[in-house]
């Protein structure tokens, strides 16, 4: 067993900003902190978008504290792009990364610790930071008839490119960003695509400013309060209007329907008698917070979410969550992890006051 006074587990943007600001404040690696990450190379989630998304074609992608991302090539895989930025930091600043360790559990254990089982070892520590966001698992909905469909489903995480869908009929299911991109691309190939989505799609023109930004964090911060499970980003900013999207939606591609009321085994069926073939489903269904292994801790709320006073855990304040909820954005990761450390430097120094 390995005694550390902070467990950093995850190491995408929030991860790393959260070792980079324990650093900077006097933590040392490997003696104070650890890392553990269960991807098996640096790049967080990123290391497994598909190839067609290039760095040019990324929303929203913030630059880690302390190193901006320069002369990156728009044209390369964000994938390749990000994950050699991610790799120059981690060797920049000195953030070694154990990987890759899969966290099984995190459960109390002695004088204040926590134990954190991984198929590394044990560790016990007095505060963790939690930062394993949302790629591990993506959410499936279910319809009647789901398991009778003859041809394939699939969801954004098994994404590859377009090239999968050449001449087949597709249904896109989703109302995000993901499911747009992928439309937009499949459409270039495929015999036909579909798209349905369970509310009519919003989309947004003009700049994201920071007026629009403080009112979606707003809404998603009330969730987390009441105990509830986060929202998807695009359910609070709506959908940016681009230049590409604009064509597809004047060819037809972004043309909407309803959810369907149940799949068949040739494609899928609506209430009022519509009927679409289909060869592919493709669920651009959205992710769900990776916090399984903190199931020992009891951490939620009846709503099914986690209540959160900054970025600590309610119900037990050693343990933060960074890029959750109100954080789940690049910038807000980096934001959540100088906010972790701040307040778990606080908490440690009381305990030692404390004790002494």
């Amino acid at each position: 067993m390995i005694e550390t006074e902070v467990v950093v587990i995850g190491a995408g943007q929030a991860g790393l900003a959260a070792a980079f600001h324990l650093r900077r404040v006097g933590y040392e690696p490997e003696r104070d902190f650890v890392v553990l990450d269960h991807s098996p190379a640096p790049g967080g989630a990123w290391q497994f978008r598909w190839p067609t998304l290039t760095y040019g074609r990324v929303h929203g992608m913030h630059q880690l504290p302390g190193m901006e991302l320069t002369g990156a090539d728009p044209d390369r895989p964000s994938s390749e792009v990000i994950g050699r930025y991610f790799a120059a930091y981690e060797q920049t600043f000195g953030l070694p990364v154990h990987r890759p360790v899969d966290v099984t559990a995190v459960r109390e254990g002695y004088e204040g610790r926590l134990l954190v089982t991984t198929s590394d070892g044990t560790y016990a520590t007095r505060a963790l930071i939690n930062a394993t966001g949302t790629w591990d698992r993506p959410f499936w909905p279910r319809f009647p008839g789901q398991e009778t469909f003859r041809g394939r489903q699939l969801h954004t995480a098994r994404y590859a490119g377009p090239d999968d869908f050449a001449g087949q009929r597709v249904i896109v299911v989703g109302g995000g960003t993901s499911a747009v991109q992928h439309l937009m691309e499949i459409a270039e190939v495929a015999a036909g695509t579909t798209w349905v989505t369970r509310r009519p799609p919003v989309f947004r023109e003009g700049p994201f400013d920071e007026e629009r930004g403080r009112a979606a964090v707003a809404l998603v911060e009330e969730r987390v309060r009441q105990g509830l499970p986060p929202q998807s980003v695009v359910s609070v900013t709506g959908l940016p209007m681009t230049d590409a999207m604009r064509r597809a939606r004047a060819n037809g591609v972004l043309e909407r329907l309803p959810l369907f009321e149940r799949i068949t085994p040739g494609g899928a069926v609506w209430a009022d008698g519509r009927t679409v073939e289909a060869d592919t489903i493709l669920y651009a269904t959205g992710f769900r917070a990776a916090i399984d292994h903190l199931a020992p801790l009891r951490l939620r709320e009846p709503g099914g979410g986690i209540r959160m006073a900054g970025t600590a855990a309610l119900r037990d304040p050693r343990v933060h969550l960074v890029g959750y909820g109100p954080s789940a954005s690049t910038v807000g990761a980096n934001r959540a992890g100088r906010a972790a450390v701040r307040d778990i430097r606080r908490l440690l120094e009381h305990e030692r006051a404390v004790s002494v």
